[in-house]
């Protein structure tokens, strides 16, 4: 970090948990490239930040604007030293439910957009030698449950690639934090869910989650203002984890799974170590 604070470059800034780490850097007094992918949502952050914010537009789907995005971020500060892919949306019905083609796009987005914007940027981390990729996934990127298999399934996967790239990127003094919210209270339930149709036999096992999801807007626990603020404590500390759980929802939930994890491994282990070559 510099003398002038550190520079993000913030996916998914029009709002939610976007605007709030954005904002939590400005208080900080970082500099801010804003991306959206209608930048012109962003005129609070700019009001807010002044000559510390710049704001660009960013779909994290289309290659060009990704390039763009980077390359215009080094342009006007400098250097990069943190890199948040926050983007995406919700998604809420059972497997046979969905539809191929919003699974696609819904991974499109959450999976190969973060991919994508985090190849662009790692040659002007390594050339610095350090800097930051804070890979927002959920606590859905370890515990999934019924009607949420597709959300759960992106982050699962930016989760997996997120661990490996970690041990890659160590040497060049790059690191890696996987942020995995519980329920915060932005829009998440609402336009930003994506819905599937309705197959009536899958009610016993996904109408719960449904009506979680009818009625969630405004009633979840986390706080996004505190979430925010903790990952800037995260980013200061000189031994920083790779998993960040953020919510009571979130270390319960986690450690809850962890524990099933565990039994069966050990209910099984006998049968497990018989299927190695003698």
């Amino acid at each position: 970090m510099t003398k002038t604070g550190r520079v993000w470059l913030i996916t998914g800034c029009s709002a939610g948990f976007g605007r709030e780490l954005a904002l939590a850097a400005l208080e900080a007094g970082d500099r801010v490239m804003a991306t959206a992918r209608q930048p012109d949502q962003l005129a609070d952050l700019v009001a807010a930040g002044a000559e510390r914010v710049r704001t660009t537009p960013l779909d994290v789907t289309d290659e060009e604007q990704v390039t763009a995005a980077v390359a215009r971020t080094v342009a006007e500060f400098g250097r990069v030293d943190v890199v948040v892919n926050n983007a995406g949306h919700g998604s809420v019905g059972a497997v046979e439910e969905l539809d191929l083609t919003d699974l696609r796009a819904l991974m499109d987005v959450m999976f190969f957009g973060a991919v994508a914007v985090t190849k662009a940027v790692l040659p002007q981390l390594r050339a610095q030698r350090g800097g930051t990729i804070v890979q927002v996934s959920s606590m859905g990127g370890q515990v999934t449950m019924p009607g949420f298999g597709a959300y759960c399934a992106a982050k699962f996967a930016l989760e997996g690639i997120s661990e490996a790239l970690a041990a890659e990127v160590a040497p060049f003094g790059i690191r890696v934090l996987i942020v995995e919210p519980g329920a915060l209270r932005t829009e998440f339930g609402g336009a930003r869910m994506h819905r599937s149709r309705v197959i009536e036999a899958y009610a016993a096992s996904t109408s719960q989650t449904r009506a979680a999801v009818e009625g969630m807007d405004g009633t979840q626990p986390g706080d996004p203002r505190r979430a925010a603020r903790a990952i800037l404590e995260v980013l200061d500390s000189p031994e920083p984890p790779l998993r960040l759980a953020l919510g009571n929802d979130a270390v319960d939930s986690i450690a809850a799974h962890h524990e099933l994890l565990r039994a069966d491994l050990t209910r099984w282990e006998k049968l497990s170590r018989t299927t190695d070559l003698e």
